[in-house]
C-alpha cells in the first residue's frame, strides 16, 4: 500500500462508508484535532522516564485517542459494530475517572489557579490539555444529534485527567506549581 493516493490532491478527503468531503469539513477539523492531541501525546511519551505507570497511561490514552478518531469518521457508525478496539464505553470513562482520583490522592490540594509549565514532561501535558479542549469543542461544534454522547464525556474527563497528571509529573519531579 502506497502512502499517497492523490485523490486528496483537490482537497477532499474521504470518510468511513466512502463519503467524500472536503479536507476544511468540521468532522475532518475534528478528528484532526483528536489527532493532533494523540501526537501530543506521543511528544510526552518521547521525553522518558515518566515512571511505568503514567507511560501505561499515556500508551491507553493513545490508543483511546485512535478509536475516537475512526468513530468521528464514521458518521454513519458502519465501523462501529464491526471493529471492537473502537469501542468507547461507560466503562472507559469510569477508568479515566479512577485514574483522576488514583493519582490525585499523591497531590496537594489546589488553593488557587496554577500556571501551566513545570519540566518538560509537565509542560506538554498542560498543552496537550489545551489541545484536548480544542478537540472537545470541534467535537461539540458538529452538533450533539451527530455525535455519540460517550466520546463527548470522554473527552471532556480525557482534559480533566491530563491537567492531573501534569501535575503529578511535575510534583514527582519534585518541581514546584506556581500559583496564579
Amino acid at each position: 500500500m502506497k502512502i499517497y493516493t492523490r485523490t486528496g490532491d483537490a482537497g477532499g478527503t474521504g470518510l468511513f462508508g466512502g463519503t467524500r468531503v472536503s479536507k476544511a469539513d468540521a468532522r475532518v477539523a475534528a478528528y484532526g484535532d483528536v489527532d493532533e492531541l494523540n501526537a501530543c501525546l506521543g511528544t510526552v511519551q518521547a521525553q522518558g522516564d515518566l515512571g511505568g505507570d503514567i507511560a501505561g497511561l499515556i500508551e491507553q490514552l493513545q490508543k483511546d485517542l485512535f478509536a475516537i478518531g475512526a468513530r468521528l469518521a464514521d458518521p454513519a457508525e458502519k465501523i462501529a459494530d464491526r471493529v471492537t478496539k473502537v469501542a468507547v464505553t461507560d466503562a472507559d470513562i469510569r477508568r479515566l475517572e479512577d485514574w483522576i482520583d488514583r493519582l490525585e490522592a499523591e497531590l496537594p490540594p489546589l488553593r488557587r489557579f496554577i500556571l501551566p509549565g513545570g519540566n518538560r514532561a509537565g509542560a506538554l501535558l498542560h498543552f496537550s490539555r489545551t489541545v484536548c479542549r480544542r478537540a472537545e469543542r470541534a467535537i461539540v461544534a458538529l452538533g450533539t444529534d451527530h455525535v455519540e454522547a460517550h466520546l463527548l464525556a470522554y473527552v471532556n474527563r480525557l482534559s480533566d485527567l491530563l491537567f492531573v497528571v501534569a501535575r503529578v509529573v511535575n510534583h514527582r519531579a519534585g518541581q514546584p506549581e506556581v500559583e496564579w
